[in-house]
């Protein structure tokens, strides 16, 4: 394999992995609320849909060392189509006349009272991440790694989780709030809640970015610490 493909190979895996994880957070999106334990008696209560979504900063993090900020805004323009996509063929599997399926609107009712959290969220997080990204990337001038890492996502997620809350509760009336509670504390608690979890996997993800980004320099030839593929020729 040449230099070229397996460039290429790179950013395609990239870019799939955070296409497939975008996917799947709009279809299971809010369909379930998973315990993923408790800090001081404070249950950890997050949508199954937000299990893998940490991934997609780290992809984009590593688009943004390796490629730069033009691959990485492209490709969050790409996953906002792809969102869209997602969300007319589940509109058109419910206007097409077939047999009834309760399991496939009840997941379609879910999808579009979260779409447009999701969609508006995922554009400002994600576009917040890119820039902060290369902000700091700048201002060190290519050092402080992790500075640049763990500020772009951990910025960028409280961002995301605030809206997609907000947003769901507000247009979308989907989440698991008890109508006889004050509401407040709880959709609180849901923002609390999400962001530690991001907070935590984006914390731990940065062994892996350091490796990550050490080992595809060498192997895809990007010479000099903070040097990108936009401005390195062959």
């Amino acid at each position: 394999m040449n230099l070229q493909e397996r460039r290429d190979l790179t950013f395609l895996l990239l870019s799939g992995l955070f296409l497939g994880t975008m996917a799947m957070l709009n279809i299971l999106g809010l369909t379930r609320f998973v315990t993923l334990g408790s800090i001081g008696g404070w249950p950890l209560v997050v949508a199954v849909g937000a299990l893998p979504y940490p991934l997609t900063f780290l992809c984009t993090d590593l688009i943004s060392e390796i490629w730069g900020e033009q691959k990485a805004t492209q490709l969050v323009w790409v996953g906002l189509l792809l969102n869209g996509w997602i969300v007319f063929i589940l509109w058109l599997g419910g206007v097409l006349p077939g047999t009834d399926s309760t399991t496939y609107f009840e997941i379609q009712r879910l999808a579009f009272g979260s779409v447009g959290a999701s969609m508006a969220a995922y554009l400002t997080a994600q576009y917040t991440d890119v820039r902060l990204f290369h902000f700091w990337k700048k201002l060190t001038h290519g050092r402080a790694l992790w500075l640049r890492n763990n500020g772009s996502t951990l910025i960028s997620q409280l961002v995301d989780t605030t809206a997609v809350v907000m947003i769901s509760h507000i247009a979308g009336d989907v989440l698991p709030i008890d109508a006889e509670l004050p509401v407040l504390p709880q959709l609180l608690n849901l923002i609390a809640a999400g962001y530690v979890f991001k907070l935590i996997a984006a914390l731990v993800d940065t062994i892996p970015f350091y490796f990550l980004v050490n080992w595809l320099r060498r192997w895809l030839k990007v010479p000099g610490a903070g040097k990108e593929l936009s401005s390195v020729s062959d």
